[in-house]
């Protein structure tokens, strides 16, 4: 019935790994475990290999990236739903398999999205940016999700019917990080999928530094110019994403912005890597950031 699906890449996936084997072997329906490593340091491999090669377990020799790795999952799938958790995921709750099953059952062939919380209790200071920015934007109760439900699908605990995903699939010409599961979820909503959230979250526990998640978000920016271009700036895309929103909006203040953040940046990054953490200066550094990438891409 439900095939587990997890991209390893540089991390340790063993409590992961037993976890879900616990409950695997509790479940009364078929189910199964498949891990593909994307060409992980030597060091990982070497940490996950003795609990890994007791399940499906395939190591890639190139790194092929986090929408082509989850496609690679249908090669090696034998059950009608799959499951998709990013390996840093931590479960949390015993019964996590039990309520997938469950809403399968309630929800038949329908895309499902579980959700993802962070630790209450708040991090080292150099991790303060990505756990703030998880609390106020990621982790949403079941009620809030719903309410946008395709804008608020995320890649990291979702099922969805093989089939389904036979045809849609991530699009492969998004290598780096970001924005994959935001073309995702668009290209559901085009097509009238609609996502069932319901309330069944794994925790992230993994924080990257606050200097990490600010690299990475300038690569996601690149990843949505990316999009927008793929989409033809689809008006739609647009809206759904408030970064592209909120730069339509005031495109006339274009020149405006981007000299405000040029001189902005060193003390709004110095503040960020600190982790003197506020959103509205990290949203108008990703604004600033997206402004003068759009300008040198044009």
């Amino acid at each position: 019935m439900i095939s587990i699906c997890i991209p390893i890449y540089n991390f340790n996936v063993i409590n992961l790994v037993n976890e879900l084997s616990n409950q695997v072997s509790q479940l009364n329906v078929p189910s199964e475990i498949i891990l593909i490593d994307d060409c992980s340091h030597n060091k990982f491999k070497k940490i996950n290999e003795p609990v890994c090669k007791t399940k499906v377990y395939i190591q890639l020799e190139k790194n092929i990236g986090r929408a082509a790795i989850r496609n690679l999952f249908l090669e090696y799938t034998n059950y009608q739903n799959l499951l998709f958790l990013d390996c840093d995921a931590i479960i949390n709750s015993p019964n996590f398999l039990s309520n997938y099953v469950v809403a399968l059952q309630q929800y038949p062939n329908q895309l499902i999205c579980g959700g993802r919380i962070y630790p209450k209790t708040p991090p080292k200071q150099n991790e303060m940016l990505r756990w703030k920015y998880g609390i106020q934007k990621e982790s949403k109760p079941v009620e809030i999700r719903s309410q946008q439900p395709n804008k608020s699908f995320m890649t990291n605990n979702f099922v969805i019917n093989k089939a389904v995903f036979e045809i849609l699939k991530f699009d492969e010409r998004l290598i780096g990080y970001g924005h994959e599961d935001t073309l995702f979820g668009f290209e559901l909503k085009k097509r009238n999928i609609t996502i069932k959230h319901i309330n069944n979250p794994i925790l992230n526990g993994d924080l990257e530094s606050n200097e990490t998640y600010l690299a990475e978000t300038e690569k996601a920016i690149d990843n949505l110019i990316r999009i927008l271009k793929f989409t033809n700036h689809d008006k739609s895309f647009i809206q759904d994403v408030e970064l592209l929103r909120v730069y339509y909006k005031f495109y006339s203040l274009k020149s405006i912005v981007k000299a405000a953040f040029v001189m902005s940046k060193p003390f709004i990054k110095y503040n960020l890597t600190k982790g003197y953490i506020n959103l509205y200066l990290f949203d108008f550094y990703k604004l600033g950031t997206l402004a003068i990438k759009m300008d040198a891409k044009s």
